[in-house]
């Protein structure tokens, strides 16, 4: 349950009120006017569906944005902004949030599905009074990116409200929150940083920065819906959104800095519209960085909420729905990036690679991969800082951990951003290499580095629940424990190379950049699994015995040299039509792909040869500190086993006359010596003795 609750004064619940009124106002007026302003020239190389059509989606565009971001915050906010009483299982009853969740949900999956309509007739140039017959629908919508963007948005949405109508725990909210990102990002990733030169770093721009609009402004605009129904902040709540605001505004304004440049195309930002609405946008993220450390700056001094701190959240809120509605009315015309001339590779890849994948071009050529890079500094960065907190307490943490897991990342970071990050897409041979590094090499030793661990020695007990018992919360979860399931993970890891190379499923998904992106992660997360059940230093929901982690091991290794053996022996090509439209001069397409299925074959031994030796040595480890321990144990004089095993001797040698001694069967001193070796100890002198 929440922490109590002060009641708010009436004239702050009247000012939340209006300034939530006013951004939605804002988040509605702005697109609408872009649509009215521009008319038909705002659909250059498009269809004209008129401007009623025009209108109406930017109206359902508008509210259906605004509604995910009140999704996302209420989650955000529910699970971690908000104090939560501490409990054994953080239950949720009587929180604004999960009401709030449970409102919003609804409204965001219908607006979501009249988005499908919406946008398959404005994408397309039909008007509504057309696009609304059944046939002319089913037609439009599996054509149009942004139909079926919305379309997932929709199904994302109706699970979150299901699941938010059960939801009575805190990690309840864990897989809702998923699911709101996933519902969030699709309408995104396929708009206009899609396409044009250098779309891998628009994209992934725009994936960061729509990701942490939706978290930190979310969470903003939910504190202001808050205070606008009588829900007074405590010190708790301001003190975390001021952490989450100063963590990620910086990043937020970064990545719309680099989403500007690629829009613009060397366009100057004070010429058109799109410049124009690009410096509106920048400035509202400036002023939000900025009140968000202000914010930081404050609550580390005060001793309870202020009226200042409250102004602040509203301003912030106002702030943050004139973002907004700048984002979406970017949505309504052609950028620059259009209008750029653009090869076909530039089409498919954002870039250029003119020369084969020499030695020298996959070391040499780097091409920065933002997406992992920026998840690459999170991982270090909250490392980092859990290590600091843990020395400075004077605890110790094993070196070993701490450069497995910076090793890991510098893997990924070198797999993704290296020559064989670029030329992942145009060969499959790299391609493979880079799979099979972000599925085996790197969660390898991610999962050495025990995060999870490190951070739950860390963390601190606090009044209200923090970071200790969320993470042992989510530990805990049903959920994390059907993923966790040995047979899931073993199906993911092995199942995953046979669903995506063996089917159409990755020649059309190689198109994409975002496509590509959602690979890599998911071969790194389902690798992480994995490998955390095999060999992990963290403890998982699920445990396996020794022996069955050698077998779990061993099972995986012949389905990966199947799998190279398929590829290698297999005539049709991979994803053909995909490397045909490319037409590289020196794409070699059956000696790529053989080469791929030899790293599949051959690369994947190495990684599980490696695991299979760690864990033989983490047993002998374990049984070394097993025998220690019962050798301390026996020594201290606390166990009565051994003297009821003399006992027992001794009247059997009573009642044979002394015949038992005659046989050599004499009283044991001490534990039988272990499968160490270790000697034995009598345990009433605690000595060793010698045989």
């Amino acid at each position: 349950m929440s922490v109590a609750e002060q009641p708010q004064r009436r004239p702050i619940r009247w000012w939340a009120r209006g300034v939530f009124a006013l951004s939605l106002l804002l988040v509605i007026a702005w697109p609408v006017a872009t649509t009215l302003s521009l008319g038909e020239v705002g659909y250059d190389r498009r269809g004209f569906a008129g401007l009623t059509t025009g209108v109406i989606t930017s109206v359902l565009r508008s509210l259906a944005d605004f509604t995910g971001w009140l999704v996302v915050g209420s989650l955000i906010c529910g699970l971690f902004v908000i104090g939560l009483t501490k409990s054994r299982d953080l239950p949720l009853r009587g929180s604004f949030e999960l009401r709030l969740l449970r409102i919003t949900s609804g409204w965001w999956a219908v607006l979501s599905l009249l988005m499908v309509g919406a946008e398959a007739a404005d994408a397309n140039g039909v008007p509504l009074s057309e696009a609304l017959s059944p046939e002319v629908m089913l037609s439009l919508v599996p054509e149009t990116d942004y139909a079926r963007a919305w379309l997932l948005c929709f199904a994302c949405a109706t699970i979150v409200f299901i699941l938010s109508t059960v939801a009575s725990l805190w990690r309840h909210l864990l897989v809702p929150l998923v699911l709101s990102m996933i519902g969030v990002l699709a309408p995104v990733v396929v708009g206009s940083i899609l396409v044009g030169p250098d779309h891998d770093f628009g994209s992934d721009g725009g994936t960061i920065l729509a990701v942490i609009s939706a978290a930190a402004l979310g969470s903003v605009v939910t504190l202001t819906l808050r205070l606008a129904c009588g829900r007074d902040l405590d010190m708790v709540a301001a003190r975390r959104l001021a952490t989450l605001g100063t963590i990620a505004m910086p990043v937020a304004l970064a990545s719309e800095v680099l989403v500007v440049w690629f829009k613009l195309a060397g366009s100057p930002i004070t010429g058109g519209l799109a410049g124009q609405i690009s410096m509106v946008r920048l400035a509202c993220l400036a002023v939000l960085t900025a009140l968000a450390f202000w914010l930081r700056h404050v609550v580390r001094r005060a001793e309870g909420v202020t009226a200042s701190m409250r102004i602040a959240v509203l301003v912030a809120g106002l702030v943050a729905a004139v973002s907004l509605g700048g984002q979406i009315a970017m949505t309504r015309f052609l950028s620059p990036q259009y209008y750029v001339p653009t090869s076909i590779t530039e089409i498919f890849l954002g870039f250029n690679v003119p020369e084969a994948p020499t030695a020298g071009e996959l070391f040499g050529h780097w091409r920065i991969n933002v997406l992992f890079a920026v998840l690459a500094a999170a991982g270090l960065i909250s490392y980092g800082a859990a290590l600091w907190r843990l020395r400075r307490r004077g605890d110790a943490w094993p070196v070993g951990r701490t450069v497995s897991w910076v090793l890991g990342w510098a893997i990924i970071v070198f797999a993704t951003s290296s020559g064989f990050g670029r030329y992942s897409a145009p060969d499959f041979g790299v391609h493979m290499i880079v799979h099979m590094s972000l599925n085996m090499v790197g969660p390898l030793f991610l999962v050495m580095g025990g995060a999870i661990t490190l951070f739950l020695r860390a963390s601190t007990p606090s009044r209200t629940a923090g970071p200790h018992e969320m993470i042992t919360s989510a530990l805990n979860s049903p959920a994390l424990g059907r993923l966790y399931h040995p047979l899931l993970v073993f199906a993911l890891f092995v199942g995953s190379y046979y669903a995506l190379y063996l089917t159409p499923l990755f020649g059309n998904l190689i198109r994409y950049h975002w496509a590509h992106q959602a690979m890599n992660i998911h071969f790194l997360v389902v690798g992480y699994l994995f490998f955390g059940l095999a060999i992990g230093v963290d403890r998982t929901p699920r445990q396996l015995p020794h022996v069955g982690k050698l077998g779990f091991v061993f099972a995986a290794m012949p389905f990966h040299a199947f799998f190279g053996v398929a590829l290698m022996s297999t005539s049709a090509i991979i994803a053909e039509e995909f490397y045909n439209y490319l037409d590289l001069p020196w794409m070699d397409l059956t000696a790529s792909q053989r080469m791929g299925g030899g790293v599949a074959w051959a690369g994947s031994e190495i990684p599980l040869l490696i695991v299979v030796i760690a864990l033989v040595a983490q047993w002998s480890r374990l049984d070394n500190r097993e025998a220690k321990r019962k050798d301390r144990h026996y020594d201290s004089g606390l166990d009565t086993e051994y003297d009821a095993y003399n006992e027992m001797l001794r009247s059997l040698s009573d009642r044979d006359g002394g015949a038992g001694a005659a046989r050599g069967a004499s009283p044991a001193r001490g534990p039988v010596p272990s499968a160490t070796g270790s000697s034995p100890t009598d345990t009433t002198t605690g000595k060793s003795e010698q045989p």
